[in-house]
């Protein structure tokens, strides 16, 4: 589908907040997302800066403004499962968040045998210490899904599976509250299956964090993203998996698969992205919200200057 706007958004992408803001405050840049701490407040802006094999390569119209509408979308979704962090929307692309004790792990949950856990079961390793049955095939549905955690690494270093009871032997997480944290998983993912499956889309895998606040666990971060699950097309994951071939996929591999083909897999200079390559990742980022939300996507946030807009709210705060 061609969405024109986005040739006008292509020389306008938000590469990020400044390193300081006018009203004096500092901001933390990750790879993708600006933070501005206020002691009990976070403002969390996200960038359209996009990273592949742990460098920030380049950026992509529109993407920060899809990534964060799509979390809200969510997090409106499920707080009657868990509450979340979120306070307000401060821009498009910027919310103000409560700030959480996050926990060392993050919590991923697979609704079927692909990525990383299909390459840990072909090489006969377990699956986050979970021993799977013989005979599986790639791509396959597994009966429940699985609560796969994984450790958080240091940036540039990739992160670990690990068990759930390596996590209370290693005292991680109190077993009280990673009870909590799994159940709220695995609701979570049920909620996000059935809202896809009426949009036509598999909720294949997905990652979640959690924090604590005041004693209670809360969801933070993203949540049901581009770039935090996989998403596969319902209507031709049967046939496709009959035949042996991959699955119709939604989600932002074009960029990463464009880069393999270059001789780019994180080594060496990265190539440069010409513009057709950033339209078709934004048309596919855009699709991704039009197909999880099953709404039209309108760009807002080249409509106001962002830097002032949350200088202004960061000033309110004081």
């Amino acid at each position: 589908m061609a969405y024109p706007f986005l040739d006008h958004e292509i020389k306008r992408t938000f590469k990020g907040l400044p390193e300081t803001l006018p009203c004096g405050s500092t901001v933390i840049s990750g790879k993708v997302r600006d933070i501005i701490d206020l002691g009990d407040t976070l403002v969390i802006s996200t960038s359209d800066r996009i990273s592949a094999f742990d460098k920030v390569l380049s950026t992509i119209p529109c993407k920060g403004e899809v990534l964060n509408k799509v979390a809200l979308h969510w997090f409106s979704r499920t707080d009657d499962i868990i509450p979340n962090h979120i306070i307000e929307s401060v821009t498009p692309r910027t919310v103000a968040v409560r700030k959480c004790e996050m926990l060392p792990v993050e919590v991923v949950v697979r609704g079927y045998l692909t990525g990383s856990a299909w390459r840990d079961y072909k090489a006969g390793k377990s699956v986050s210490g979970i021993e799977l049955p013989a005979g599986m095939q790639m791509n396959q549905r597994f009966e429940t899904p699985l609560i796969t955690p994984s450790t958080k690494a240091e940036q540039g270093l990739h992160d670990e599976p690990i068990s759930s009871e390596e996590i209370i032997r290693q005292k991680l997480v109190d077993p009280g509250i990673w009870e909590t944290v799994q159940k709220a998983a695995v609701d979570l993912f049920r909620r996000g299956t059935e809202d896809c499956v009426r949009q036509g889309l598999i909720l294949v895998d997905t990652k979640y964090e959690f924090g604590i606040l005041n004693g209670q666990v809360h969801l933070v971060d993203e949540v049901h993203t581009p770039d935090s699950s996989r998403f596969w097309f319902a209507d031709s994951y049967e046939q496709q998996f009959k035949t042996g071939n991959g699955p119709h996929k939604l989600d932002k591999e074009y960029l990463r698969q464009w880069l393999i083909e270059k001789g780019f897999m994180g080594d060496g200079k990265a190539p440069d992205i010409p513009d057709e390559v950033r339209l078709e990742t934004a048309r596919r980022y855009v699709g991704a919200y039009e197909g999880i939300t099953g709404t039209t996507f309108t760009p807002e946030a080249g409509k106001i200057d962002e830097v002032a807009a949350v200088n202004e709210y960061v000033k309110k705060q004081d």
